[in-house]
């Protein structure tokens, strides 16, 4: 596990468990809230999954598990994997009120064992904002390459890079160098959500940012072939580019 996986680690095993409560309901809440549409739960992407029954997923960087369960409910076999352990605590309690079985593997993306999941999966399914995790994104791509069988199909949806010109982080934009190869600590995502006083506690991540031609050039170099490419607007509708969707085939 290189240093940044390792910051992340720390950081995503700090009061994660505890958030997710906070945001989504105790997982008995939450699943009561899957099992009622479990397609619905999968939102923008839900026309990619209309068909799972039977078919085996990697979730990479799954989380909670909220897009798992929904998953597993359809009739896919799920395998989960994530860096933290307070993530799986959470996602395998909601697969239990969900009367679902999920696999949840811990640990870093990068040290997956391809001897053993190589070409094992039908679909992968990424989401949620988590390229910025990896320092090597053309090593990321070959990862997940290799996971899928052949004619297999990765759904890819992440923070679209010029989000960043967008947010209100007290920069100008004439601040934010878009083309940035470094890596920066930062906020982990749900540390707002706790009081000033419990903030100063919160280990930082640490993240690399990408232009979309470095994105959709290691995905075409790792062996994908893109088939569609989208953009999405901002959460509340606004006429911005805040997120991506890649549908791309092995």
């Amino acid at each position: 596990m290189n240093h940044q996986s390792e910051q992340n680690k720390k950081a995503w095993e700090y009061r994660a468990y505890e958030f997710w409560h906070e945001r989504d309901g105790a997982p008995k809440e939450k699943a009561e809230h899957i099992m009622g549409d479990p397609l619905a739960c999968l939102k923008k992407h839900k026309h990619y999954f209309a068909d799972v029954q039977g078919k085996h997923i990697a979730n990479l960087c799954g989380s909670n598990g909220r897009k798992a369960v929904p998953l597993a409910l359809l009739g896919a076999n799920v395998t989960v994997f994530d860096i933290s352990l307070e993530n799986k605590r959470y996602a395998m309690e909601l697969a239990d009120w969900a009367g679902v079985s999920i696999d949840y593997v811990v640990g870093d993306i990068y040290d997956i064992d391809l001897a053993k999941y190589g070409a094992c999966f039908d679909m992968l399914y990424l989401e949620g904002g988590i390229l910025h995790y990896f320092d090597d994104i053309k090593r990321l791509m070959g990862i997940l390459c290799g996971l899928l069988k052949k004619d297999g199909c990765m759904v890819l949806s992440d923070y679209h890079p010029l989000r960043r010109y967008f947010l209100d982080d007290g920069r100008d934009a004439d601040e934010i160098d878009y083309f940035d190869e470094g890596l920066h600590e930062s906020d982990i995502a749900y540390k707002q959500s706790f009081t000033k006083e419990e903030q100063a506690d919160f280990p930082d991540v640490m993240l690399r940012s990408y232009t979309l031609s470095e994105i959709i050039n290691a995905a075409i170099g790792a062996g994908f072939t893109i088939k569609e490419f989208l953009e999405h607007k901002g959460w509340e509708n606004e006429n911005i580019p805040w997120e991506f969707t890649i549908k791309a085939k092995k």
